[in-house]
């Protein structure tokens, strides 16, 4: 009996013994930073961030122009997501300057967070669970302390009023806790993903005594506290905005912050017209100007700041994918429901003769939705892991894209390349169609016609010119130009036979691709899934993009869903910049590096910092 006693305790013990193990096994201890792969490139120990300089000049003003209006200032709410001022929150140009995520993203690497509101993050090898410590220095621009009420009464004000953004990022999150005086820990449910702790970091942090939860759905002009860098101060709605530095910013000498957010002052002002915003940037009166069109580029430039030095005209290079611009298929068509025709429809751009006689020539051929990254399949012969994780979808890819010799046609440049047509037609007849007198007919001997909605003369442009290309087979084109109110109607509800669409892309594509591409959103209206994309593959590989481990693996999905995406056809592939453009006075300076993702306007300075 003993004997039988003492030998079950020795299994309990060593069960124990076991579990703990696994436990700690699980479980990290609370770190600095977290990847969404791999490890941080930065120590704990960092000092500053690599394309910051911490010996930056701090002072003077900077003026920003940009094209709009605003009437809000609480940039998480719905109803003033397209009307909310600049530079407040979850600004990719101009960054948070009032309020602050709880870890700050860095924009040199493809995915990484690193501490700032909070100190430390801690979660299990399954990321089940999220922890944080706040830094108890941490306070509002009013003096108050961030403590874990906050973050409490923020999460409830996301949930309840904000956008479906952050409704999305905090919805596998069951359980929710204050832990100590500092810590806030969140715990998954299955759905959980291994990009679900890093999107719970870049949440904002709300002062909970600052806001009236009764109102807070509601639009303000009221200057809202945050515990960033700057304050509001001053507020001239749809014209201009003002934002002061507070010298009493609680995170000015943390290494996350040396050498970022160095002007005094900073003042948006806002433009209805775009000529009227160059013509500012031309007398001074706004002291950077990114450039996104080629021709003016070319064109505008000659006037006397820019040929005494006072101006600088500058390009870039970004380690970050080309975003995708291109003709939308809605496949909810019928006349597009049939990936030969959308093919076929591929083919029928005239790039080259586009990017010489309109674009003079700035522009690259886009073929990637990750286009000029390590994530394009692009040129790439499938992996030995590629090709496992599409085995049980082999139809879906062609060959010519599974061994990487696939491009976009490529044309004589004469606007009508007969070689190209002739290839085209041949396409078009093995889905079916064939040419009757003038014009291309379908199976059941309906004319091949759509329309193209857009909603500015420069996509007018583009529409006609693929318009021409397409007259030339018989297939009749129409291009509608609307105002923005209607266009923003039809696009959110699908209410169109194609669209020009940009997809933005980044080093670390995630959950955001479910929107875009997945399944389940395909008949969500006002979601991201303009094409109507609904297929097991896309689904299949996006679990594996989110749920990748490793960089390798991670490559190795994003690669394979590239296939399926461009072998799907649901857009023609457009064209890139392939570089960034940035006009600015001469006395607006940056560092030498430029990062991962491109430059940086909080990491910008003004030299003769004294001065206004």
């Amino acid at each position: 009996m003993r004997h039988h006693v003492f030998g079950f305790c020795a299994l309990s013990l060593a069960g124990l013994v076991a579990a703990l193990l696994a436990a700690g096994a699980a479980r990290a201890e609370p770190a600095h930073a977290i990847a969404m792969q791999g490890e941080p490139a930065l120590p704990a120990d960092f000092q500053t961030l690599p394309y910051a300089n911490p010996d930056a000049p701090q002072g003077g003003t900077v003026r920003y122009c940009v094209f709009g209006n605003f009437d809000n200032l609480n940039p998480v709410i719905v109803r003033g997501a397209l009307t909310t001022a600049r530079g407040i929150w979850f600004d990719k140009e101009f960054g948070n300057l009032v309020f602050e995520p709880l870890m700050q993203r860095s924009p040199d690497e493809p995915f990484t967070m690193y501490g700032l509101i909070a100190k430390t993050i801690e979660t299990d090898e399954k990321r089940s669970f999220v922890e944080f410590q706040l830094d108890p220095a941490a306070k509002f621009s009013d003096g108050t302390p961030i403590t874990p009420e906050d973050m409490l009464f923020t999460v409830r004000m996301l949930r309840e009023y904000g956008r479906p953004l952050y409704a999305n990022w905090l919805r596998p999150a069951v359980k929710i806790e204050k832990v100590g005086d500092h810590g806030i820990r969140f715990t998954f449910d299955e759905t959980a993903d291994r990009e679900t702790p890093l999107l719970i970091a870049g949440l904002p942090v709300l002062p909970e005594h600052a806001f009236d939860e009764k109102t807070f759905e509601q639009t303000t002009l009221k200057p809202v506290i945050g515990s960033g860098p700057y304050v509001i101060a001053d507020v001239r709605p749809g014209q201009e905005i003002t934002y002061e530095k507070n010298p009493d910013y609680w995170a000015k000498d943390l290494p996350i912050r040396k050498g970022m957010f160095n002007y005094d002052k900073i003042v948006i002002d806002y433009y209805r017209d775009t000529n009227a915003q160059f013509e500012a940037f031309k007398k001074g009166n706004c002291h950077v100007y990114p450039e996104g069109d080629p021709n003016h580029w070319r064109t505008a430039y000659d006037f006397p700041a820019v040929r005494d030095g006072r101006v600088v005209k500058e390009s870039f290079e970004s380690g970050a994918p080309a975003n995708m611009l291109g003709f939308v298929f809605n496949t909810r068509r019928e006349i597009f429901a049939d990936r030969k025709v959308r093919k076929a429809l591929s083919m029928l751009f005239d790039f080259e003769w586009a990017n010489k006689n309109l674009y003079y020539g700035a522009y690259k051929r886009t073929g990637s939705f990750f286009q000029s990254s390590e994530l394009s399949a692009l040129g790439r012969p499938a992996s030995d892991k590629e090709k496992a994780l599409l085995k049980p979808f082999a139809g879906d890819v062609d060959p010519d894209v599974m061994d990487g010799s696939y491009a976009p046609v490529v044309t004589d440049g004469s606007g009508s390349d007969r070689k190209v047509l002739r290839a085209a037609l041949k396409a078009f007849q093995e889905a079916g169609y064939e040419l009757k007198g003038r014009r291309l007919v379908g199976p059941g001997g309906k004319p091949l016609s759509f329309e193209i909605l857009v909603q500015s003369p420069e996509q007018a442009k583009m529409a006609e010119a693929y318009k021409s290309t397409l007259s030339r087979l018989g297939i009749a084109v129409g291009t509608r130009l609307i105002d923005d109110s209607q266009y923003q109607a039809r696009k959110d509800s699908f209410d169109f036979d194609m669209i020009i669409g940009a997809y933005s892309a980044s080093l670390s594509p995630g959950a955001e691709q479910v929107y875009r591409w997945g399944s389940k959103s395909n008949d969500i209206n006002g979601s991201f899934n303009y094409a109507g994309a609904s297929d097991p593959a896309i689904d299949a590989l996006i679990n594996k993009i989110v749920t990748a481990r490793s960089r390798e693996d991670f490559v190795a999905a994003v690669r394979a869903y590239d296939r399926v995406l461009i072998s799907g056809y649901y857009v023609v592939p457009l064209f890139h910049l392939p570089e960034q453009r940035l006009a600015r006075w001469s006395f607006i300076q940056h560092p030498e590096k430029t990062a991962l993702y491109g430059y940086q306007l909080p990491a910008f300075w003004r030299a003769d910092a004294g001065k206004n």
